[in-house]
């Protein structure tokens, strides 16, 4: 197996809310080696945004280590600290945000360049090749965010993020604010620069479908916790956490017989406030399978066999949990 690119350790943020503890991630431990794409799902609230802005640096954590290659990225200062932040970006969510309205698409990569120490001229003249890259004809550089489609809006965000040939990019929510087919266009693009440049990706997202298209490994997260974390065909297959399960059973399928067959497994309440999650398994208030241990111990990530790892004291119940649902 490939040593990490990125790793994050016992990682926690956590945050003063007025007067609150607010643990947005509390002790999370994931790995992305080069090459590799990890999708990451939960509901709104569970922390993705969170894990994704510390692992590119743009959150220092509240306790644990992030390791870039290996070393630890809070020991980095000076000149080591801006390179490390040139081989680490971000795509955002939402393009129309993420582009200044007032300057056109070249002047924002040559700004975003020039943050990054590149000589100006060097900068301007590197712009069309990276809007190539990203799928878009160098006329673009003098648009405007408001002149292009969303989808040529988040190819410029995805431009902007690969000018400094990043080796880790963390896309977040990178098509929620698309249309079908160009969330497709937008997911091809990223796996393609991914197999041409060797990225490591962490691909954020709230939809299971589209992760299964994009990601190799899916890490689940609830309340600032990862519960499991598998390949993907095994965790669409078999899931051993019943969060997942329950995810999983709102992905529509495309047989509608199985679809009418399938029952959904609906989770009572709603996501417990973060800054006074419940004792034991943070799940458990909302879960069909707890019991009085789930209420008392706080369940340990257990290895279940071929990279699947599940935060579950009944973890070998869920299948049947997954098969059967709950209305």
């Amino acid at each position: 197996m490939s040593p990490p690119l990125v790793e994050a350790v016992g990682l926690a943020r956590h945050y003063r809310v007025e007067g609150r503890l607010l643990r947005a991630l509390d002790g999370v431990d994931v790995a992305i080696a080069r090459g590799e794409t990890l999708g990451l799902v939960g509901e709104s609230g569970s922390g993705k945004s969170t894990l994704g802005r510390t692992l590119v640096g743009l959150q220092a954590p509240s306790r644990g280590t992030v390791r870039f290659d290996g070393i630890d990225t809070q020991t980095i200062t000076g000149a080591s600290l801006r390179q490390l932040r040139r081989r680490r970006q971000l795509v955002f969510q939402d393009p129309s945000g993420a582009l200044n309205p007032r300057m056109t698409i070249g002047a924002t990569l040559t700004e975003h360049l020039r943050v990054q120490g590149w000589d100006r001229a060097a900068a301007r003249a590197h712009v069309p090749d990276v809007l190539r890259q990203a799928g878009l004809s160098s006329e673009y550089a003098a648009r405007y965010p408001h002149e292009i489609s969303g989808g040529q809006r988040q190819r410029a965000v995805i431009a902007r993020a690969i000018s400094t040939d990043p080796d880790f990019l963390v896309a977040d929510e990178p098509v929620s604010a698309l249309d079908v087919s160009t969330r497709a266009q937008i997911i091809n693009l990223l796996r393609a620069l991914q197999r041409v440049r060797g990225l490591g990706m962490l691909f954020i997202s709230h939809d299971l479908s589209v992760v299964a298209h994009a990601c190799r490994n899916v890490a689940v997260m609830y309340l600032g916790r990862i519960v499991e974390l598998a390949p993907r065909e095994a965790l669409f297959a078999a899931p051993m956490h019943p969060y997942t399960a329950a995810l999983l059973s709102a992905v529509p399928r495309a047989d509608p017989a199985r679809e009418r067959a399938r029952d959904r497994i609906i989770l009572p309440g709603e996501t417990p406030d973060p800054s006074a999650p419940p004792p034991g398994c943070r799940f458990h208030p909302r879960c069909p399978l707890a019991t009085d241990v789930c209420k008392r111990d706080d369940p340990p990530v257990r290895a279940l066999g071929r990279g699947h790892v599940s935060a579950c004291h009944h973890a070998e119940r869920v299948p049947q949990l997954a098969a059967g649902g709950s209305r």
